[in-house]
C-alpha cells in the first residue's frame, strides 16, 4: 500500500476541520443551554403573569423549555435570545388558551337554549344540581314582577342601563331592585351555602 503525502495531509486537515467544527457546535450548544437555564426564573415570572396559577406556570415553563430545545437549530445568533424564548412562551400560551376555548364550547340542543344560560360548573348534570336549579328558579319566580323582571334580565346578561331603558324606570331603581332581589334570593337559599 502506497500512501501519498498530499492525500494524507488532506485527510488530516479534513479530520481536524470536522473535529474543530464538532467541538464548536458542542460549545455553542452548551452556551445555548446555559443561556436557557439562566432564563428559567424570568420565564417562570412571565408564565405566572400569563396563567395566574403556579402549577400552570410551571407547566408552561416546561413546555417552553422543551420547545426551545427542540428548535435550537432554528435559532440565529444575531437574534435577541431572551425575546425569542419569551415569544415562544407567549405563542404556546395563546395556542393552549385557544385549544381550551374550543374544547369548552357547549352546543345546546334544548328548545329554549336553557343550558347555555347555566355556568359550566352548575352541577345541573347531577340530580342534586337539577333539584337546586329548580329551587332557584322557583325562588326567582316567587318574586313580584317589579323585582323578578329586572333580576332575570340582569342574569340574562343585560346591562343596568338597558334594563332601565326597556322598563322605563330610573337606573338607580333598577340597581336597587336587583340588589334587593339578590338579598331575598340569598335569604331563601341560605341552606345551599
Amino acid at each position: 500500500m502506497i500512501i501519498f503525502p498530499s492525500r494524507m495531509l488532506y485527510f488530516q486537515t479534513t479530520q481536524k476541520t470536522i473535529i474543530t467544527q464538532l467541538l464548536e457546535t458542542m460549545a455553542e450548544s452548551h452556551s445555548f443551554k446555559q443561556r436557557l437555564l439562566g432564563l428559567q426564573n424570568n420565564l417562570l415570572n412571565f408564565a405566572y403573569q400569563l396563567t395566574t396559577s403556579r402549577e400552570a406556570a410551571r407547566d408552561l415553563v416546561q413546555d417552553t423549555t422543551l420547545k426551545v430545545l427542540d428548535n435550537e437549530s432554528k435559532y440565529v445568533d444575531n437574534i435577541n435570545f431572551k425575546g425569542w424564548v419569551f415569544t415562544i412562551m407567549r405563542n404556546i400560551f395563546i395556542n393552549n388558551y385557544r385549544r381550551q376555548v374550543r374544547t369548552a364550547t357547549v352546543v345546546d340542543t334544548t328548545e329554549d337554549l336553557y343550558h347555555l344560560n347555566l355556568s359550566q360548573e352548575s352541577g345541573f348534570a347531577t340530580p342534586e344540581g337539577s333539584f337546586a336549579a329548580k329551587e332557584i328558579s322557583a325562588a326567582i319566580n316567587a318574586f313580584t314582577p317589579e323585582y323578578k323582571v329586572p333580576f332575570t334580565m340582569y342574569i340574562a346578561g343585560y346591562k343596568y342601563s338597558e334594563i332601565a331603558e326597556k322598563m322605563n324606570i330610573p337606573l338607580g331603581t333598577v340597581k336597587s331592585r336587583i340588589f334587593f332581589a339578590r338579598k331575598r334570593l340569598q335569604g331563601k337559599l341560605k341552606d345551599y351555602r
